[in-house]
């Protein structure tokens, strides 16, 4: 284990300990769990030995830094800098899907991403944007976050970019910011989801989606209430429409709401929200889709495998993500991206949610 021993001489945990052989076997046991690589390989990212590829160097390194030791100096001068990465939680599966892209793209150029999750009650926005500036970030990739509030003040960007600080703000909108936003095509997103449940027979479609104070909970109810004029001829569908929480609860209760009004198919704006529309329409007695069609929103991981396998509309992470980390780095060459708002195409990827609809599917009336 000669070469392990040279390899970490120079890992040091802060307040750790230290030396000794069986300290060294353990600390590179650590690393190589976290990486997910073998000792020897860890051992030869920390000694500079060729045959690694570039992803498993990343790799290593990234889990020196998550474990809290330091680089050996050799090899600090390849970490390009820190970026921040601030997303709004990770209970729902697509923001560790976009952290998990944004993050690799950062590490394969170089720069050591630091996540920063919000949690209800917990650390603000704000205090995560002042945390890392004090850190000395040379950018920070908001996802979700504030600029998703169509009520949000636009001085708090404003200000970082007074300050230089290259920012790209994914999934939200906010006028005179000087950034590079990037979306999913929310209208697009409802014309697809619409197009197909009315294909399938459905007349009475509900929309079930979050608070309206958001800017892309807005865009889906333009975009839905566009596909339900173009496709059904129908020009009031406010009766079809409920607000509620971004959550397997909210998706219930607002399911719940729309198939007793008549409603034979419910779009959700989350697929966390689909699973409660499906939990609320079988509470009822009824089926999916035998009685109500579900489709959700986002292609989160593990929903192609629930029951029954959930339709939705794949927001495009994997594209939106690398896009997201292009601008910021452009942004930090000196070579600013376009100040537009680009726009990606989703796509419907159907399952079993949905079905042809119910012969007898009579709308009750909106109430007074």
């Amino acid at each position: 284990m000669e070469e392990a021993s040279i390899g970490l001489q120079a890992v040091q945990h802060p307040g750790g300990t230290g030396g000794g052989e069986d300290g060294v076997g353990a600390r590179l046991a650590d690393i190589a769990a976290q990486a997910g690589v073998s000792e020897a390989t860890v051992s030869r990212v920390l000694n500079g030995k060729p045959g690694v590829a570039e992803g498993t160097r990343q790799a290593v390194l990234t889990a020196l830094d998550v474990l809290g030791y330091e680089r050996p100096a050799k090899l600090r001068q390849h970490s390009a800098g820190l970026v921040g990465l601030i997303v709004p939680e990770l209970e729902n599966p697509i923001f560790p899907a976009f952290a998990q892209v944004i993050e690799s793209a950062l590490a394969r150029q170089g720069y050591t991403p630091v996540l920063c999750t919000q949690t209800p009650g917990g650390v603000h926005e704000d205090e995560y944007t002042r945390m890392l500036l004090e850190r000395g970030v040379a950018g920070i990739v908001f996802v979700s976050g504030l600029h998703a509030d169509a009520t949000t003040d636009p001085a708090r960007y404003q200000a970082l970019r007074r300050r230089g600080l290259p920012i790209v703000l994914v999934n939200g909108y906010v006028e005179g910011v000087d950034a590079p936003f990037i979306s999913n095509d929310d209208v697009a997103s409802m014309e697809l989801s619409v197009g197909h449940l009315v294909e399938l027979g459905h007349t009475c479609i509900g929309l079930a989606v979050g608070p309206r104070r958001f800017t892309p909970v807005l865009r889906k109810i333009v975009g839905f209430r566009e596909a339900m004029r173009r496709r059904l001829g129908l020009e009031d569908v406010e009766h079809w429409i409920e607000s509620t929480l971004f959550s397997v609860e909210g998706g219930g209760s607002a399911a719940d709401r729309l198939v007793e009004r008549g409603a034979t198919a419910v779009i959700c704006g989350s697929d966390l929200m689909a699973l409660g529309a499906v939990r609320a329409v079988r509470t009822r007695g009824l089926a999916v889709p035998r009685d109500v069609s579900v489709v959700g929103y986002d292609d989160s991981l593990l929903v192609g495998f629930t029951d029954p396998p959930l339709t939705t509309v794949r927001q495009s992470v994997q594209a939106m993500g690398a896009a997201a980390v292009r601008a910021l780095l452009d942004e930090i060459a000196g070579l600013p991206a376009p100040r537009a708002e680009f726009v990606f195409r989703p796509e419907l990827v159907v399952r079993a949610s949905t079905g042809a609809a119910p012969r007898r599917a009579v709308a009750r009336p909106a109430p007074a």
